[in-house]
């Protein structure tokens, strides 16, 4: 029978239950170091109804309020881009890649971040994660003023990058607190609440040049300072380190060996890539193809907001969707229903019908979110097969259910990574067609013929009927 605490340093009166209790977890700053839950069984009915679920939502609400000022941060510039005059001697394409250089930085982190949580604990890579935005936000704040050379705000805007990181590190932890028959809500929620943080950096920008003008960029960033700090002490009294996960190197190893994973990395591109891409662009896009009516930045940030905030929104709506009717259908008529709004956008565009251009996009934005949430139910989905195909081989079941949510939390860190590029991928897109002509209609047919391959894939590898060989997700 295991001794047991509450993680908040009271008895637990779920101690009583014995083996069902959460054990030796440690009071915050007491002399036996940080807290943390060495005995974590989800997938144990009992335990989770009994000590785990409570213990699971806490974790998850501190969790979001990390990832989504994390996710503000990331899309700073998105926002600052708007406020970058002529003084500032800046032209389109290199707006575009202003805010191409967070989103590249914020992929290639995302590996080393997801394997962060194994390695120092969920709250503790949370603190130290939460209070490394302090250093991208406090140098935008020092920057932005005319006259600054254009070399100083890519190197500000690249350290923003580090924003992007903490999703990662965010999924990898919730993935290990929830049971498999909860993990489309919960990843859901997490990354919704996450994505949010698109939309509301965007209101604050709106805010910022309704009130004090297009002259006061620095006042976003110096918004986000206080924010940081208390999301950063939200994490160190409210979370709880688990010790199940292993510092295991050899799982991204394994997993890069699995052509599920790289199928699920191309998927993601196609759902998030899309999501963060045009959440970084949706603005300058406005403002390059319909400059008629958006000669002010306030005019723009009036709507850059509107994709962002319903794309986050029903990010947990996909994850339920795909819990109820498996992941892999979800995202095939996601792709479908992607391609059909990008004709809209395309349409839309060669019309210059404003109306029809931003439902389209806003559909995208929607679409793109429900994808998010039904791609990723689908990656823990994928390993939980395997075990199960482990233990009825004769593997032990205990061994496979833990061999599968640890490579389930490497997949998460790979496919994180490799969809996040699709964000500078979409930015390179409407850089190189802006470049080109008046219009964005090459980057929208990339991006039409991106979705009909997803779509095909998803088909080909998880949907067409044959015998047994892909798992059903």
């Amino acid at each position: 029978m295991s001794s047991a605490v509450d993680t908040e340093g009271t008895a637990a009166g779920e101690a009583a239950g014995g083996p069902h209790a959460v054990g030796a977890a440690r009071r915050p700053g007491s002399a036996a170091g940080p807290r943390s839950i060495t005995d974590w069984r989800p997938e144990d009915e009992e335990f989770w109804e009994r000590t785990g679920s409570r213990i699971a939502r806490r974790n998850l609400v501190f969790s979001v309020l990390s990832e989504h000022i994390g996710f503000s941060v990331w899309s700073l510039w998105s926002v600052l881009v708007l406020f970058l005059g002529p003084e500032y001697h800046i032209d389109p394409a290199g707006k575009f890649t202003l805010t191409a250089l967070p989103a590249a930085l914020g992929a290639a982190l995302r590996l080393p971040y997801t394997f962060a949580v194994a390695r120092f604990g969920g709250r503790n890579w949370t603190v130290f994660s939460a209070l490394l935005l302090l250093l991208p936000t406090a140098l935008a704040a020092m920057v932005l003023r005319p006259g600054v050379s254009y070399g100083t705000l890519l190197a500000v805007a690249c350290v923003a990058g580090v924003g992007g990181g903490n999703f990662a590190s965010s999924m990898a932890n919730i993935n290990a607190f929830y049971p498999q028959r909860h993990k489309g809500w919960a990843l859901g929620v997490n990354a919704g609440g996450g994505n949010l943080g698109v939309a509301v950096v965007q209101l604050v920008g709106l805010l910022v040049l309704a009130t004090a003008g297009a002259a006061h960029p620095r006042l976003v960033p110096l918004v986000y300072l206080p924010l940081i700090v208390l999301a950063a002490l939200g994490a160190a009294l409210r979370m709880d380190n688990l010790a199940s996960p292993k510092n295991d190197r050899r799982a991204l190893r394994e997993v890069s060996r699995e052509p599920h994973s790289w199928v699920m990395s191309l998927l993601y591109i196609g759902t998030f890539g899309s999501f963060i891409g045009f959440g970084f662009a949706f603005g300058q896009v406005l403002q390059v193809q319909f400059h008629d009516q958006f000669d002010t930045p306030v005019k723009a940030a009036y709507l850059t907001f509107l994709g962002p905030l319903l794309g986050s929104l029903v990010r947990p709506v996909g994850g339920r969707m795909a819990d109820r009717w498996r992941g892999a259908t979800v995202t095939l008529w996601t792709f479908a229903a992607m391609a059909a709004g990008t004709g809209v956008v395309l349409v839309a565009s060669h019309q210059k019908s404003l109306p029809l251009f931003l439902a389209g996009f806003v559909a995208l934005f929607v679409l793109s979110g429900i994808g998010n949430g039904s791609t990723y139910k689908m990656i823990p989905a994928i390993f939980q097969v395997q075990a199960r195909r482990a233990v009825a081989a004769g593997a032990d079941p205990e061994t496979a259910e833990r061999d599968a949510r640890r490579r389930a939390s490497a997949l998460i860190g790979l496919a994180g990574a490799v969809g996040a590029f699709g964000g500078v991928l979409v930015n390179i897109a409407f850089r190189q067609a802006f470049l080109a002509g008046a219009s964005g209609d090459a980057a929208y047919w990339a991006f039409l013929v991106a979705y009909v391959v997803c779509f095909v894939l998803t088909w080909a590898v998880y949907l067409r009927p044959r015998t047994a060989g892909s798992p059903t997700v």
